[in-house]
C-alpha cells in the first residue's frame, strides 16, 4: 500500500479542512499516481473534495463510523477491520492513503511507499499533521525531485520506502 501527501517543514498538511498548499504541479503528480486505483480517505476528507464527490477515474474507499453517511459512489468501511477486508479486493500496489490526518496515522505503518511533496515553507497555523517520516527508522528517502517553483514556494517531490 502506498501514501501520498502534501507536506510543509512541520509536516503539516491542513487548516479549516482544506490543504495548507494548492500547488498545480502537485495535483497533477497526485492524479498520476491514484488514476484508476484506489484512494482511501477519511469522511472529511471527501467533504472536502470539490462537490463533495469522489475523485473521478478512482475507485474510492472511505472510513466512517456514521451510520446515517451513505453518499454515492464509494465504498464506505465503517472499522479498520472492514477496511483491510475490502482492500483485499484490490492490489496493494494500487492502493493510496490519501488523507486525512487520522487515516494517515492509523495506516502509515501497513504502506510500503510514501510519495511526499514537500513544501519549503512552515505555516503555523496547521491543524493537521502528517507522521514524521524522518524520525521513522524502518523509512528511507530512495528517490527526490529537483526543486521546483510555484508562486514563491519552492517545492520537491520525495519518495519514501519502507526498509525494514
Amino acid at each position: 500500500m502506498n501514501t501520498i501527501v502534501c507536506v510543509d517543514n512541520n509536516w503539516g498538511i491542513g487548516r479549516d479542512n482544506d490543504l495548507l498548499f494548492h500547488i498545480p504541479a502537485d495535483m497533477k503528480f497526485f492524479k498520476e499516481h491514484t488514476m484508476g486505483n484506489v484512494v482511501v480517505m477519511g469522511m472529511a476528507t471527501l467533504l472536502s473534495l470539490p462537490g463533495q464527490r469522489p475523485l473521478p477515474g478512482r475507485t474510492t474507499v472511505v472510513i466512517s463510523n456514521d451510520l446515517n453517511w451513505n453518499p454515492e459512489g464509494v465504498i464506505i468501511c465503517r472499522s479498520m477491520d472492514e477496511l483491510f477486508e475490502k482492500l483485499k479486493d484490490f492490489e496493494s500496489k494500487k492502493i493510496y492513503v490519501c488523507g486525512g490526518a487520522s487515516i494517515y496515522a492509523q495506516l502509515i505503518d501497513y504502506c510500503d511507499t510514501a510519495y511526499i511533496t514537500k513544501v519549503d515553507s512552515s505555516d503555523e497555523n496547521a491543524q493537521k499533521f502528517f507522521p514524521d517520516m524522518d524520525k521513522k527508522e524502518e523509512w528511507s528517502i530512495t528517490d527526490e525531485s529537483e526543486v521546483m517553483e510555484h508562486n514563491g514556494l519552492e517545492f520537491r517531490f520525495v519518495t519514501y520506502s519502507k526498509t525494514k
